[in-house]
């Protein structure tokens, strides 16, 4: 048996070497088992989903089986569908939980297992740290699908209507398709598909979907709407003059974009264009949460409305949690990889959803995206902002971040250090608030190196020495 660990949204490991149907079979029992210690004796429900990587469908059927085995009623999905309408659904229907099968933007030999709570949003690290606890104690209980069927136990169900409608009532859905422009979508090949395109469709909008088809290779470049992923994107965005590009991840929850230069519009941009769109063209207020690599410019934003402002560590869930409490007043908040959350939607980050509410903003501002942002850098001050994510040992990133904490340099790449901070892996700040941070990640085998700085050579100068460092 795997040792079965969730990270910062599930448990993800290498198909056929960890995620093996045994495995599945073994943490869906230890799933249930906790779900039993929440109501114990009741009778529970799940919903079961799953992304378009390889045999998504056969792990996802599997684990209904064990659900189904265990006298669980359990509905399976039959075809892929977002990582958000899994959320959503289990809110909506007040189910005991829900389970999706993906590994979001891993590469695409991996697969994974999220479990989404009743709440409709990741499982906060107290809630997986008590599955991880009950791994291997119960000996899984299987009943086959079509016999479940059979006995009423588990259903096979197409995707309900809920989520888009749910959709169009939070954006101006109607207004954006009155849009005279070209937008390009871009799923990467993941299970978001033509949502994009088929909420803005019977318009003037002319939404363009490339990489629409199911391949669990994802073309070659991994499901991750990052820059060096996008080449295609960008090519395309500037022979069809579209006014930018909205792309999501392998599992649908993250949200990407270009602007209409076929440039990336990085998710610190991203959000800082949404947190204005809500307080200046909605009228919100209400607290925001940035987690530990994301923008000075987020904070900035906030303060000068006077919003709390919360800091946290880099995964959704930790965002999901501030979100969950009513005292805390939430308005948005995100992270560095994309996963933003708005006040009204489910308490989860939502590529689909936010993708349409960036478009929202965009066309509410009634400029190019690039112009947007060049008006935010003036009003609150210009920084620019990198990741690398590099190949090393586990031991060698943790050693790295360890050192940067333990002995800090009094100077980096000919920099000042005036401060360091240790929320999640080690950062080092500037005297401008330049920063650059190094994280062993808590899902694979990389070390992490993310840099925001005040100029594009800055960041440059501190990035090249942090890749240095990290590759000894």
């Amino acid at each position: 048996m795997a040792i079965i660990k969730f990270g910062t949204d599930g448990w993800r490991a290498r198909i056929a070497e960890d995620f093996t149907f045994a495995n599945v079979e073994i943490v869906t029992q230890a799933l249930i088992d906790y779900l039993k210690t929440q109501n114990p004796g009741g009778k529970l429900s799940v919903l079961v989903g799953y992304d378009r990587r390889f045999a998504s469908d056969l792990f996802a059927q599997r684990s209904a089986e064990v659900f189904a085995g265990n006298g669980v009623a359990v509905d399976l999905f039959d075809t892929d569908v977002p990582t958000p309408l899994v959320s959503f659904e289990v809110k909506r229907r007040g189910l005991d939980g829900g389970v999706m099968i993906t590994a979001s933007h891993n590469p695409p030999d991996f697969n994974g297992f999220k479990f989404k709570a009743p709440f409709g949003g990741s499982a906060t690290p107290a809630i997986t740290n008590q599955i991880e606890q009950l791994v291997g104690a119960t000996a899984p209980q299987r009943l086959p699908i079509d016999e479940a069927r059979k006995q009423g136990i588990a259903n096979v169900i197409a995707p309900p209507d809920y989520y888009r409608r749910h959709i169009e009532n939070l954006i101006a859905i109607t207004d954006l398709k009155k849009a005279d422009c070209t937008i390009i979508a871009d799923p990467m090949h993941g299970t978001g598909g033509r949502w994009i395109e088929n909420l803005l469709a019977g318009g003037k909008i002319k939404v363009e979907t490339i990489r629409a088809e199911r391949d669990p290779m994802f073309g070659g470049v991994l499901p991750e709407p990052m820059p060096w992923n996008l080449e295609l994107t960008s090519r395309v965005i500037r022979e069809r003059g579209a006014l930018m590009a909205l792309v999501t991840d392998g599992d649908a929850d993250r949200v990407g974009a270009m602007d209409e230069r076929g440039e990336y519009i990085n998710t610190h941009q991203i959000l800082m264009i949404l947190l204005l769109h809500l307080v200046r063209n909605k009228g919100w207020k209400g607290s925001v949460v940035r987690t530990f690599s994301q923008s000075v410019i987020v904070r900035r934003i906030a303060e000068s409305y006077g919003f709390r402002l919360f800091e946290t560590p880099i995964g959704f869930k930790h965002i999901g949690e501030i979100m969950l409490d009513p005292a805390n007043d939430f308005l948005t908040g995100g992270e560095e990889s994309g996963g933003i959350g708005i006040r009204g939607h489910i308490p989860e980050r939502d590529g689909v959803f936010n993708c349409l509410m960036l478009l929202e903003a965009v066309l509410a501002a009634g400029k190019k995206p690039s112009e947007i942002i060049r008006d935010i850098w003036k009003e609150f001050g210009e920084f620019h902002f990198e990741r690398n994510d590099l190949h090393v040992p586990i031991e060698s990133g943790l050693k790295l971040v360890a050192e940067m904490r333990d002995n800090t340099p009094n100077e980096f790449a000919g920099f000042k250090v005036v401060g360091t901070a240790t929320l999640d892996g080690t950062k080092l700040i500037f005297e401008d608030e330049s920063w650059i941070l190094f994280r062993q990640s808590g899902t694979e085998p990389v070390l992490r190196v993310y840099c925001e700085a005040t100029s594009i050579e800055k960041m440059k100068t501190l990035m090249n020495e942090g890749v240095r460092l990290a590759k000894g």
